[in-house]
């Protein structure tokens, strides 16, 4: 895998006080081309912060991020890191600037200065991309608030980047909403290629990645594999992070002296490992 976005000691402070507290505290991550991170923790860990860093939205205080190889400090080259760089935000109301759902989509291409017919083009392959092809004459108003996301992420698709920052896209929606929304990110991953940071407080979504990091105080506490990380529940729990609903119950019955296996993140893993548990008592 090509690295794409390299993180070198980063240090963040809102405040440019001597004294001030670093919202980012000597972060270090390399994210690959085509990989899909989730980065999870609880409120004020400093994953938000790490997210609008990735597009020069915000710059470190100190230390420096490199997106395929150019420093997000580099004023000159702005346009091209956000170029390879679309950012969602949590709240999809906040990035909707049209009455119209296609006009909406199309409104970073016609910020960009991209021809009418390829516009026209891009526009129809992102709300295809997304499943919102039908609804392109619709106002975003009549949306759901799923529906509404998805047709955020159509509006960084049509830009063509090469990765995609969510900042908890899905903090705001019901189950069903979340459901589409991550449907959505996985199929750009997987069927796209499409390189994916997710920010999110769910860990149930963050078992769909490659790699989770887990932070907190503006650190990064841990990092890796879905099984690998949620199977240091003692870990995570100290530091006030939850584990997938599967994983706690299974954590919990091996305490009661159950023999069951580590690394179960799904429901569908639970459900498996518990009837072979209750098999092998019948014998």
């Amino acid at each position: 895998m090509k690295e794409f976005i390299k993180i070198e000691n980063v240090y963040f402070s809102y405040d440019e006080e001597e004294n001030s507290v670093f919202a980012l505290n000597g972060v270090e991550l390399t994210i690959d081309k085509g990989d899909f991170i989730a980065v999870v923790g609880h409120n004020g860990c400093g994953k938000s912060t790490l997210a609008k860093h990735l597009n020069s939205l915000y710059i470190p205080t100190t230390g420096d991020i490199y997106v395929d190889g150019i420093n997000t400090k580099d004023d000159d080259r702005l346009f091209e890191i956000r170029k390879k760089v679309g950012l969602v935000l949590q709240n999809p109301d906040n990035q909707i600037v049209a009455g119209i759902v296609e006009e909406d989509v199309a409104f970073g291409c016609e910020n960009l200065g991209i021809k009418p017919k390829e516009i026209r083009q891009r526009v129809d392959e992102a709300l295809r991309a997304v499943d919102m092809y039908d609804y392109r004459t619709h106002s975003p108003d009549k949306l759901s608030g799923g529906q509404k996301q998805r047709v955020a992420i159509a509006g960084i698709i049509a830009m063509k980047p090469e990765c995609i920052v969510l900042d908890e896209p899905t903090a705001m929606l019901d189950p069903q909403g979340r459901e589409e929304v991550m449907s959505t990110i996985t199929k750009l991953n997987k069927e796209y290629g499409i390189t994916i940071v997710l920010i999110t407080h769910y860990m149930e979504e963050a078992v769909t990645a490659d790699r989770v990091v887990v932070m907190n105080g503006g650190k990064i506490l841990l990092t890796g594999k879905p099984p690998e990380v949620f199977s240091k529940v003692e870990f995570l729990k100290q530091h006030r992070l939850d584990v997938p609903q599967a994983t706690e119950l299974i954590y919990r019955l091996k305490g009661c002296g159950y023999d069951l296996p580590d690394g179960i993140l799904s429901e569908e893993e639970c459900a498996d490992a518990l009837y072979k548990c209750i098999m092998m008592k019948k014998r």
